[in-house]
């Protein structure tokens, strides 16, 4: 074997020798890099992943989690046959026959006696990372008749789709910054060194980011922590949790008194001006510094930068996470996108771009309508974000009796019991259903609950195309296309999850996507194709589906597709031809001002003398950690062994001294919602008033999880609130960032179905009880 020089963990590039152990070339599916890889295979196992050196996007970039995937998939805790809950909580395995059909009798009779609306998916963030899963998972879901959508999004992402759906007019026209020219790069509340960038396929980026500064421009990082990638490039300012929007409201404050916005652009494509200029016009930088802790003189130095290179080459702002999972996550997105528009930056090279996919994805769905419903949850009253309800109802339409109430819960690629805000009420929610089913690749928290869980296929056990963001919509910063066979065979009994919807809607009873041509072609497609193959287990002719796609894209075959094993270079977007042809709105302009956030925008007042006149205190942000990916990673040694076991409250030396905590001793976070027991460590990396928990932690109650039912973390999202009044009313997103807590000593007795470890990683409940009764 030939070794790996590894520059760093958070991601490099690797000149290695190919083996002469067979290598198969695919591309990675856990995250939005989507890194083209070259797998080494001896008898059938995975033995080594690299980067794909001669990738035509990603040029051999890998980070250290795709590079060691498959030490998650190979792991015996596999689930490896269809599984259902014993009287006693505990698991046995039957088969796939026994499964579908005692399944589908119980959907059926759910959909009959309660119809179709008592039986919801959840949707979570593994699921779109391929391209057939999520369509068929629809497709069952309107097969059974149901609305009742549940996803992730509403956890990270949802303000963005429903800002672009009111003033785009579809909810995934996403511009993204335009990183190979523009001259600066103004970054909120985002990490994507560690990330690896959201709602854009960029591979390294550190080395993206250090490129813009090679060339003279300038980044800007705003985050309550001196996070990764402030110390890789560029400049940082401290901007308080959770204030995201009194920043923007400042910057689009600046930016009009300075005439700085391109008036030629508003008039030609563009409505709701005057109407955004009158509700920043008592926003200065002085007075929204008062909160945002930006000095006024910052702020304009910061509008300086951004103007000046608008005049030279354009400039773009950016956030993700931070401000996403604010309170007021949809109006912060929605004032950068206005002041990318006004200052002349939307649809420019320099600025920023709306890509295109192999297909015209947005106008097709808005044409025809998909992921654009008006409905509301019957809980909360909250409108549908891609077709799609909020997760932070999702225990209320549990618990709540009456017409519509769920019954049974799909669970897909996902786990809710981890990443939901108020996860103990979640799990109160998911021990009342009749019927609960994952579809997973391990038997997750949600999993442990479930009536059944069905063992899937792995991304590197699946033919695939890119997934939609980049395959549809173009959302790619150096734009490719790649196709991909299985890397290795399933084992056991695993199979791909559209094969599994479709033989779930023939148990139910109904039709994949309501139509009885679809479920009885593809059922037939699905026989021929596995008795051809003489495969073990049944599967749809996935290549031959995505050959579709593509043919009908005019990109050829599927076939062809793979004779180009390192990815096939696709034009890279020039600007200049989206808000005169692609804008989707009725009137085909952007609209500035729509009412729903015109309307929420009003409450900023009371929100800002809150914020300004409460007493200093701590607020509670999430961190992204090197080695762990969402909830996912901790079932491998690699990722999560000794040493690296559990997470940790961070705290600024200033805020620990004044509360009279030390480095490692346990303290006790408290949320209005909820509270959590860790081990704290210091660092001067954080903003003072800020502490940080990274995320994807709890695994405790994982039964079957050898390696991460051994972590001792604590899951942060127990200190956030679900349910009506709890969330943001424009997308339905939680509240899972800037959370005001309060953090002491850790007192009184110690629960250990709420340990969290020791700052030396070692599982000691005893001494724990010892030193908490010291410091109470």
């Amino acid at each position: 074997m030939t070794s790996v020089r590894r520059d760093s963990l958070l991601g490099h590039n690797e000149g290695v020798s190919d083996s002469s152990v067979g290598t198969r070339r695919t591309f990675c599916r856990i995250c939005e890099a989507s890194c083209g890889l070259e797998v080494e295979v001896q008898d059938e196992q995975i033995v080594r992943i690299r980067p794909d050196a001669k990738h035509v996007g990603t040029a051999g970039f890998g980070c250290i989690k795709g590079l060691h995937q498959h030490e998650l998939y190979s792991s015996p805790d596999r689930l490896l046959r269809p599984q259902r809950r014993r009287s006693d909580g505990t698991h046995e395995s039957v088969s796939w026959e026994l499964a579908l059909e005692s399944i589908g009798d119980k959907l059926a009779s759910l959909r009959r006696d309660f119809g179709p609306e008592s039986i919801a998916m959840y949707v979570g963030t593994a699921a779109g990372f391929s391209l057939l899963h999520p369509i068929f998972a629809q497709g069952f879901m309107t097969a059974i008749g149901s609305k009742q959508m549940y996803s992730s999004a509403t956890q990270d992402c949802a303000n963005k789709f429903a800002v672009s759906r009111s003033m785009y007019g579809f909810p995934f026209t996403l511009p993204f910054p335009d990183l190979d020219r523009t001259r600066c790069l103004i970054i909120v509340g985002a990490n994507p060194v560690v990330s690896k960038w959201s709602f854009l396929q960029v591979a390294n980026p550190t080395k993206r980011l250090r490129e813009i500064e090679a060339r003279g421009g300038k980044i800007i990082v705003l985050d309550p922590r001196r996070t990764e990638t402030a110390k890789a490039a560029g400049r940082h300012l401290f901007i308080r949790p959770d204030t995201d929007a009194f920043f923007y409201l400042a910057f689009l404050h600046e930016l009009i008194a300075r005439n700085a916005c391109d008036r030629a652009r508003i008039d030609a494509h563009f409505s709701g001006f005057d109407e955004v200029r009158q509700l920043v016009r008592a926003w200065t930088p002085e007075r929204c510094a008062e909160v945002t802790k930006i000095s006024a003189a910052d702020l304009r130095s910061i509008v300086d930068d951004y103007v000046d290179a608008s005049a030279n080459g354009g400039a773009a702002l950016y956030c993700s996470t931070g401000v996403n999972m604010g309170r007021n996550g949809s109006l912060g997105y929605w004032l950068q996108e206005v002041i990318n528009a006004v200052s002349g930056n939307l649809d420019r090279a320099g600025g920023t771009l709306v890509g295109r996919g192999v297909v015209d994805f947005p106008a097709f769905g808005a044409k025809h309508g998909i992921l654009m419903r008006k409905d509301r949850s019957r809980v909360g009253d909250y409108g549908s974000v891609n077709d799609a309800f909020p997760g932070g109802v999702l225990a209320d339409e549990i618990l709540t009796p009456g017409r519509g109430q769920i019954k049974a819960l799909v669970v897909t690629g996902g786990n809710p019991l981890l990443t939901m805000a108020n996860s103990g009420r979640l799990r109160e929610a998911l021990t009342k259903l009749d019927l609960l089913i994952t579809l997973d690749i391990f038997p997750s928290e949600t999993g442990t609950l479930a009536h059944y869980q069905l063992p899937c296929t792995s991304p590197l056990e699946r033919s695939d195309l890119p997934f939609i963001f980049p395959f549809m919509l173009g959302m790619q910063s150096r734009p490719y296309l790649q196709a991909t066979q299985p890397v290795v065979p399933a084992p056991g009994e695993a199979r791909d999850e559209a094969t599994i919807y479709l033989d779930l809607c023939r148990a139910s009873g109904v039709n994949l996507f309501g139509s009885r041509i679809a479920q009885r072609g593809l059922e037939l497609a699905r026989w021929r194709h596995t008795k051809s193959k003489r495969l073990a287990q049944p599967r749809i002719p996935q290549e031959a589906l995505l050959s579709v796609l593509l043919r009908i894209s005019g990109q050829g075959s599927f076939k062809t597709l793979l004779r180009e094993p390192h990815g096939r270079e696709r034009p890279v977007g020039d600007g200049g031809d989206f808000l005169s042809r692609r804008v989707h709105t009725a009137d085909g302009r952007v609209h500035l001002a729509p009412t729903p956030l015109l309307e929420a925008a009003q409450r900023l007042d009371a929100q800002f003398e809150r914020e300004a006149t409460a007493p200093a205190g701590l607020k509670l942000i999430t961190k992204r950690e090197v080695k762990t990916h969402n909830s996912w990673t901790h079932n491998a040694e690699r990722f999560a062994g000794p040493g690296q076991d559990t997470n940790y409250l961070f705290m600024h030396p200033d805020d620990a001294a004044a509360r009279g905590l030390a480095a490692g001793a346990f303290v006790d976070v408290r949320s209005a919602t909820g509270q959590v027991r860790i081990g704290l460590r210091l660092s001067d990396d954080l903003m003072p008033g800020t502490v940080a928990l990274p995320h994807g932690w709890g695994h405790q109650h994982a039964k079957g999880l050898s390696v991460a039912s051994r972590t001792k973390g604590v899951n942060v999202n127990v200190l956030a609130a679900d349910g009506p009044g709890a969330l943001e009313k424009v997308s339905g997103m939680a509240h899972l960032t800037g959370i005001p807590v309060e953090v002491c000593a850790a007192a009184g007795d110690f629960d250990e179905e709420s340990w969290t470890g020791t700052p030396e990683g070692r599982f000691d409940p005893e001494s724990l009880r010892r030193a908490s009764t010291r410091r109470a």
